[in-house]
């Protein structure tokens, strides 16, 4: 889009330094443009005092607080590679996948030092603390820096959920972000006025991303927990204090089992949901108590913003996830352009990440010559030119010769009223080839008869889509974005 932009906290600082950037709840603190850009400065002066430069890779550990964005604009000023970590890994998971990238330094918070203490000693480096280093740097100051920005030029690396096997490590740019800030913000109209919260884990691009980044490149303040607690959450939503609100499926979930729900009043906050499909029962639920939430769709390695709906068209189109936004370029393999049809969706455009840092195999397998991003979803596109996502390519299966995309056998288990969640994988099966195991959250007070369930599911769904399978079970693995790890349960499956 442009080979350099400005250095993003220096220029908020210049347009707005005394507007409100970040309120921290953590530590009660208020933080506009003007001290983030200081901030950053001074982290920035502080590592390269460690000896680290252009291209060197910083591992952070902690959950959501300012810290994490000063350090990541800190990094964007010396071009070091700001590598977040999941806080839910043990050390040695830790430890293999910074393995992957090598690492010049670790920085923690205190509440992992434990863990960050055995991950760094496990990959020979340093380790600084957030309470300790980072925040005597703050206090200390640093020179001024404000230099332009290689567009292209890697800022942080977001490491894949790995669903399978060891995570790859997701190069993000500052273009990217840009583009992503286009994409989402024309999409929701964002503006200097609005208020956003950070509460999803910052070790995944929502939690950066959705909404953060694009608001403080408009001038809005976003408010940071340190991670999902409904209660909390509750207290922003009923105060008035954020009305850009952006969530994944399972937070969504979590606050419609919550007492205060019909409490909260709905009608000046925009919703959207991302990370995987907003269920049609949770879309209707949150519909009839004024929230109109949008279903949206992107990847790690497309900054992420690709589609969201309309909200004109959102009652019309459920379960669509809109149209592609305006820096956003897509298709549907093997269909005409602009034509009805189901396809492997391919998307190209300014917010496509370069590819997979240290690891050009899988960079030339996910992304072709000419730029498409194969992205491994068979989406549809339908007469009016909206999309919807139908399921991942791996996860369908073949019984009896027939195609069963699960997405569709769940869509229609989360229209049962005893059922909160439901995920479908295809199981080994002697006679059909595969068959459907289906898995069952139930509503909390909720029972149900399983032979009575697989009737209920041959009304309304081909023989062969029903699942020859079905356990209850009492929660679900999910990666970082919220998403149920099928592996998990095929494993368990095959154990059982």
């Amino acid at each position: 889009m442009f080979d350099q932009i400005p250095d993003m906290a220096a220029k908020r600082a210049e347009l707005s330094p005394d507007a409100l950037a970040f309120h921290d709840t953590s530590s009660s603190s208020d933080w506009n443009f003007n001290q983030v850009n200081d901030a950053a400065n001074a982290v920035a002066a502080g590592l390269t005092g460690q000896g680290l430069s252009e291209g060197d890779r910083l591992a952070i550990l902690c959950q959501n607080r300012v810290e994490f964005f000063i350090t990541l604009f800190a990094c964007q000023k010396t071009g070091i590679i700001l590598c977040p970590l999941n806080w839910r890994q043990p050390a040695p998971e830790l430890v293999a996948t910074l393995e992957q990238i090598g690492v010049s330094l670790l920085l923690t918070d205190a509440e992992f030092q434990e863990v960050a203490t055995e991950t760094a000693k496990g990959v020979g480096a340093p380790l600084l603390t957030i309470e300790n280093d980072l925040s005597g740097w703050i206090k200390s100051g640093g020179p001024d820096i404000a230099h332009p920005i290689p567009s292209s030029r890697p800022w942080y690396l977001l490491f894949t959920s790995g669903t399978t096997g060891l995570p790859k490590s997701v190069i993000q740019t500052a273009g990217m972000t840009w583009a992503n800030t286009v994409n989402i913000g024309q999409a929701i109209n964002v503006a200097s006025t609005d208020r956003t919260a950070c509460f999803l884990p910052l070790f995944h691009t929502a939690g950066i991303n959705l909404y953060t980044l694009p608001v403080f490149l408009t001038g809005g303040t976003t408010t940071i927990l340190p991670k999902f607690d409904p209660e909390q959450v509750h207290n922003l939503l009923a105060s008035g204090r954020i009305n850009q609100f952006f969530a994944v499926p399972a937070v969504y979930q979590a606050l419609s089992l919550a007492p205060w729900i019909d409490d909260l009043d709905w009608r000046n906050i925009r919703c959207a949901c991302g990370g995987a499909p907003l269920p049609e029962p949770l879309i209707q639920f949150f519909a009839e108590r004024g929230a109109k939430v949008l279903n949206g769709m992107g990847m790690t390695e497309t900054g992420p913003t690709v589609f969201l709906m309309d909200p004109d068209y959102a009652e019309q189109k459920i379960g669509s996830v809109g149209k592609p936004q305006s820096l956003a370029h897509v298709q549907l393999r093997d269909v005409p352009d602009g034509s009805e049809g189901v396809g492997e969706l391919q998307i190209k455009g300014p917010a496509v990440t370069p590819g997979y840092f240290g690891d050009p195999d899988a960079t030339a397998k996910a992304i072709t010559e000419d730029g498409w991003l194969r992205t491994g979803d068979v989406a549809r596109r339908d007469a009016d030119g909206f999309y919807y996502i139908v399921d991942r390519i791996k996860d369908m299966y073949i019984s009896g010769g027939e195609n069963v995309y699960p997405a569709e056998v769940e869509r229609i288990l989360h229209s049962h009223p005893a059922i909160l969640e439901a995920a479908v994988i295809g199981v080994h099966d002697e006679k059909w080839g595969e068959v459907g195991a289906a898995f069952i959250l139930l509503r909390p007070g909720k029972t149900i008869d399983l032979e009575a369930l697989r009737l209920w599911c041959r009304a309304r769904l081909a023989g062969y889509k029903v699942p020859a399978h079905i356990e209850l079970v009492e929660d679900f693995a999910r990666t970082a974005a919220g998403k149920i790890r099928k592996p998990v349960l095929l494993e368990a499956f095959r154990l059982n």
